[in-house]
């Protein structure tokens, strides 16, 4: 599995797209507003970004934060639907946790999407609280100290 460092574009938007998509269908709600950015907003938003790319070099996972000498907020992580139970989401997750160097780890998924949560806990993650985000949208944070 190749992890490197990545730039914001097209092929990235649809990845996140078609991921978010399958949350939406998970948690029963498609106002997840990731879902529907356009590259313009995708490129404005100020993350940092590593993907997973295939053989054949297609990126089929990506994992997107923000940091301060502090604390590291994972903003998205998004795995290609023809790519699940490989892995993906998990070593990008424990990628970020290794460079996190004492510092507090926080993530938010999904109050319904199973499959995140369960990730988030197997690697330590401690539920912190559920937010509701807009009138009915409802996500859980977690978090950790790397």
């Amino acid at each position: 599995m190749l992890i490197r460092d990545i730039d914001p574009d097209q092929a990235l938007l649809d990845l996140q797209r078609a991921a978010y998509a399958v949350e939406a269908e998970l948690i029963g709600d498609d106002r997840i507003p990731p879902l529907h950015e356009s590259l313009d907003e995708l490129l404005a938003e100020p993350l940092r970004w590593r993907g997973v790319f295939d053989d054949d070099g297609t990126c089929v996972g990506a994992v997107a934060w923000a940091e301060t000498p502090e604390e590291i907020d994972i903003d998205r992580l998004v795995v290609h639907p023809r790519a699940h139970r490989r892995g993906i989401g998990r070593a990008l997750v424990a990628e970020l946790l290794g460079r996190a160097a004492g510092r507090h780890v926080i993530v938010s998924t999904g109050r319904d999407n199973g499959p995140a949560r369960t990730l988030y806990e197997k690697l330590g993650f401690t539920k912190v609280e559920d937010v509701e985000v807009i009138p009915g949208l409802w996500t859980t944070r977690y978090e950790i100290y790397g």
